[in-house]
């Protein structure tokens, strides 16, 4: 379907949103680290972008079944001339949390910092209860 297009209600459009951010409705954090998630036959790992971070920047903790990743990018340089600030990279505290499976062994756990990506591996564990397949008899 095919509408026309209206200045004013593209205008109040870009209004409220402008608005919106402002009052602080919909803000995300400034620096918010993507994730990827991968897991094969032995174990889950996950690979998080940490450009810049150093390794006593980041903070990984395991409480009960809830893996958190928190930290903090500090503002690297600024440039500030007669009046004006340019700062394109994101920077601030952050904190990601994952719900663990019940088959991660939580004392295997490591986490390494190289070319600004985090790499946590939790390894997996065989099942406490013994889980077995019952064969069904006629």
């Amino acid at each position: 379907m095919l509408t026309r297009w209206d200045p004013f209600r593209e205008m109040q459009r870009l209004q409220d949103e402008l608005f919106t951010r402002q009052a602080g409705e919909a803000r995300q954090p400034a620096f918010l680290p993507a994730v990827d998630i991968h897991e094969d036959d032995k174990a889950f790992r996950l690979d998080v972008d940490v450009p810049g971070m150093k390794p006593e920047e980041i903070d990984v903790n395991i409480e009960k079944n809830l893996l958190t990743i928190s930290g903090e990018r500090k503002l690297a340089r600024e440039d500030q001339k007669e009046g004006y600030r340019r700062v394109e990279r994101a920077f601030g505290s952050f904190s990601r949390s994952f719900t663990l499976p019940e088959n991660v062994d939580a004392e295997g756990i490591e986490a390494k910092v190289a070319d600004g990506t985090l790499t946590i591996t939790l390894p997996k564990r065989e099942p406490k209860n013994g889980a077995r397949k019952i064969a069904v008899k006629a």
